[in-house]
């Protein structure tokens, strides 16, 4: 007889930190993400800007939160990342 042990295999999860911008909808947030690109001709650097919409159980984030996200399973058609924690709550 076999036993079959199964290994949790690491998982490499991206994991990003941005600003709520809306909390709108119920158990999800939109939360906008900066980074800073170098162009690859004038050799300047930019900010881009980029939404995810993500997914908040508990609704704890509100807008203007900085917070942590990480990638998950597509939990919607445009929903595929997570609430991983708030660093910062938004000035009252």
């Amino acid at each position: 007889m076999k036993v079959w042990v199964m290994e949790k295999k690491k998982e490499n999860k991206k994991i990003r930190v941005g600003v709520v911008v809306s909390d709108k909808m119920d158990k999800t947030r939109v939360v906008a993400v900066d980074r800073v690109v170098l162009h690859p001709v004038f050799k300047k650097y930019y900010k881009r800007t980029k939404n995810y919409k993500i997914h908040d159980p508990q609704n704890t984030s509100k807008t203007g939160d900085q917070v942590e996200i990480i990638e998950s399973r597509p939990l919607s058609k445009t929903k595929r990342w997570r609430l991983k924690g708030v660093l910062r709550k938004a000035a009252a």
